[in-house]
């Protein structure tokens, strides 16, 4: 039996920004399928939603095979998935670039963009089957314009690589009505912004920001959320600068 309710597939959920992005869609009344690695807190983030319903998996997105999986899973429950936004990320903040490792550069590298590519196609897919279009919105970073500094280069390299995959991405899918966007976020107040950092570190990076303060992960959700919906509708192969004022172009 087909789910009539509108789905949105969020990755990455037990995090800062995916767990206000959650918060958001249940909010408005859709139906949320939270993604994540960590078992517990994507459960937390669940069982605080409004309505019900709402649906969870643990998965590591470094394995194609879990991608396949989950997937398969969405299918065999017959929901309607409206589209997907994609948060999940990692950074590995190093104080030079003389310290980055190979692991470094092969971790981010394969959880930011190699994972970031098999998801979206895998969404895709399952996209065109259900016939109705949809909507893909990855992340990047500022770091896509700005390069990022130090120790940041491979995590800003790999955010590059999203964009470009992103809008080569839109006008593959375009054709069938999936469009695919991306969110480049600046200074969010979150614990991935945080760690590593010292206070005097952290108000050097505000004081680059025109509005002058972190960004709350709602901020950013309320971007997902546009990007995903039908408000959107004549949107593809954009990149959604959401910075406070620190990139503007």
């Amino acid at each position: 039996m087909t789910d009539e309710k509108q789905w949105v597939l969020v990755t990455g959920a037990a995090g800062g920004i995916g767990a206000a992005t959650c918060r958001r869609l249940a909010a408005d009344g859709l139906q949320v399928w939270a993604v994540d690695r960590d078992g517990a807190g994507v459960r937390a983030v669940v069982e605080g939603l409004e309505g019900s319903g709402h649906r969870m998996t643990t998965i590591d997105l470094t394995s194609l095979s879990s991608i396949d999986a989950l997937v398969e899973e969405m299918s065999a429950t017959g929901i309607r998935l409206m589209g997907m936004i994609h948060h999940a990320a990692v950074l590995r903040r190093r104080d030079s670039i003389d310290e980055i490792t190979e692991d470094d550069w092969d971790f981010q590298i394969d959880i930011n963009l190699k994972a970031t590519f098999f998801l979206d196609r895998a969404v895709a897919r399952f996209l065109v089957e259900q016939g109705d279009g949809g909507a893909i919105v990855n992340f990047t970073s500022q770091g896509w314009w700005s390069g990022g500094f130090g120790g940041s280069v491979v995590y800003a390299a790999s955010k590059g690589g999203i964009v470009s995959m992103s809008r080569g991405l839109a006008r593959t899918l375009a054709p069938k009505g999936i469009r695919v966007n991306t969110i480049a976020p600046g200074f969010v107040d979150t614990a991935m912004m945080r760690d590593g950092l010292s206070e005097e570190a952290l108000a050097a990076n505000v004081a680059q920001v025109p509005l002058g303060y972190l960004a709350s992960p709602e901020e950013v959700a309320d971007a997902a959320v546009f990007l995903v919906g039908s408000d959107s509708r004549y949107i593809t192969g954009a990149t959604l600068n959401v910075t406070g004022g620190q990139l503007m172009y």
